[in-house]
């Protein structure tokens, strides 16, 4: 088809959409649907367009592996938390902190072994502080804004072992076929891991904010005065009710002892009230998946390498993880038989928590659906010829950034913001000559701008429910820290464009 304006027509009405509705899935729902019918415009012919998209691009093997791995890694986490992995890390850990600074410097420090997955992080580690807050004297935004900084933000720089590492390389994987560059996706996604500039200014932001900044006493004393009583009780029906669904003979769940009890009791993500108490089940899955991805992405590409990083960069880093993954679900599973736990329980809550993910998968397939017609109505073309003159080769990085954290904090979806703009990104800075490092980090940074800071955002939705605070209010507390690291991440984008054109 000969390129025309048109082609940008899917982004154009993707964009709008996903910020009026708040949801990314009908914005790219309704975006794929346009350009199906830009390419066939006929009443039947649109859809089974449409159609084709989708079911060719979910049947490739790299976007099957993504999938599989997204689900498989959801179905770990789920059997962890049913066989008290996350409850016995809560109680083990609770019992070694006795200071307000100790409390602090764990919820940093345990980042190290919670960093696969933001809401596997909160739901771990924000019980936790809860149980603690009162004794220890911390406020909920303090503790709130501590664990959420080390969230997002540090998950979108692990390179391995993590739920986004599969999506992250699948986008690129995308743009980078959308602008015709022949490049290994994993080792340009994590050759750009430096440039996610936002994530590095947070973190920095969040270490000075969480140690000098907050005052305790000040922060639990508004908290106590803005009415924070029907936020509690709210929760506390709220976690009542999902404990109640995990029980099928109608019986009532046993009461929390004492006041650290109940307050752990308020996460029913994390675990339910019967769940026992058992550290080593989330340590040893935990350790056996990152052991086995080191080893196997670096046997996969030891053969012909010089050095041990080499053979990093050369393995399939995407089949090792999925490998290791496979694995690890085996002798997770071996593990927990041995411990007596029943095979068809463990299967159920497998399922369960793969299925959590399905909004993801359906959000991936039409995503790859429409990077693919965008790109049949000529998207490339269109660009090189006409909008990279709109846009000086040195500001690329920096708009793009700018317009994500824009759209993400609007959406409150740092996924859905990384698969829209990742290929009009890479396609502008290929076109441009600028570098697309810096330019694959700015749309990263972008995404993980709004993950932290909207209150959309399902993290910080997750984590207000668990510390009892209103969501608006804490987000709006958020709002400064964001705006000052976005503020620096933008300044260091247009450096960096202009000392790597």
């Amino acid at each position: 088809m000969e390129p025309s304006w048109k082609a940008l027509l899917p982004f154009f009405v993707v964009i709008p959409i996903s910020i009026w509705t708040k949801q990314v899935i009908p914005g790219l729902f309704v975006g794929l649907l346009v350009g199906s019918y830009l390419m066939t415009p006929s009443l039947l012919g649109g859809l089974r367009t449409m159609l084709h998209y989708v079911v060719d691009n979910l049947m490739q093997t790299n976007n099957i592996r993504i999938i599989m791995f997204l689900y498989v890694f959801a179905g770990l986490v789920s059997m962890i938390k049913y066989t008290g992995g996350i409850k016995g890390f809560v109680h083990l850990v609770s019992k070694k902190v006795k200071s307000a600074k100790t409390a602090m410097f764990l919820t940093w420090i345990s980042t190290m072994v919670t960093f696969s997955d933001p809401d596997f992080r909160i739901v771990t580690v924000a019980p936790i502080m809860k149980a603690l807050s009162k004794r220890l004297g911390l406020s909920s935004q303090q503790i709130g804004f501590a664990i959420e900084v080390t969230s997002n933000p540090v998950v979108a720089l692990i390179p391995i072992a993590t739920a986004f590492v599969g999506y992250m390389v699948s986008v690129i994987d995308k743009a980078l076929d959308t602008a015709g560059i022949g490049a290994e996706p994993y080792i340009v996604y994590v050759r750009s891991i430096p440039f996610n500039f936002f994530s590095y200014a947070i973190i920095a932001v969040g270490l000075y904010y969480s140690f000098f900044v907050y005052s305790r006493r000040k922060q639990a004393a508004v908290s106590e005065a803005r009415g924070m009583e029907p936020i509690r009780r709210w929760n506390k029906r709220l976690a009542l009710e999902m404990a109640e669904e995990q029980q099928p003979d109608g019986s009532e769940p046993n009461e929390a002892q004492g006041e650290e009890g109940d307050a752990m009791q308020t996460c029913p993500r994390a675990y339910q009230k019967e769940t026992p108490v058992k550290p080593w089940n989330l340590i040893v899955p935990l350790s056996v998946v990152l052991v086995l991805t080191l080893f196997l992405s670096w046997w996969d590409g030891h053969r012909g390498a010089r050095t041990f990083w080499d053979a990093f960069l050369r393995s399939d880093a995407l089949g090792a993880m999925l490998e290791a993954l496979l694995f690890t679900v085996i002798i997770a599973v071996a593990f927990f038989l041995w411990q007596r736990f029943k095979l068809n329980d463990l299967l159920t809550h497998f399922v369960k928590g793969g299925n959590e993910l399905m909004s993801v998968i359906v959000m991936l397939a039409l995503i790859w659906a429409l990077s693919a017609v965008a790109e049949d109505l000529g998207f490339s073309q269109y660009i090189t010829s006409h909008v990279q003159q709109w846009i000086p080769p040195f500001f690329v990085a920096p708009i793009l950034f700018l317009l994500g954290a824009v759209i993400s904090y609007f959406i409150g979806s740092s996924w859905g913001t990384w698969g829209m703009l990742m290929p009009l990104g890479v396609t502008l800075a290929s076109q441009s000559g600028t570098n697309i490092l810096p330019v694959i980090g700015a749309v990263f940074a972008s995404g993980t701008f709004g993950a932290f800071a909207s209150p959309l955002s399902d993290n910080t939705v997750t984590l207000c429910t668990i510390l009892d605070l209103p969501v608006m209010e804490y987000a709006r507390t958020k709002l400064i820290p964001s705006l000052i690291a976005a503020g620096i991440a933008a300044v260091l984008f247009g450096a960096t464009s202009f000392l790597l054109h």
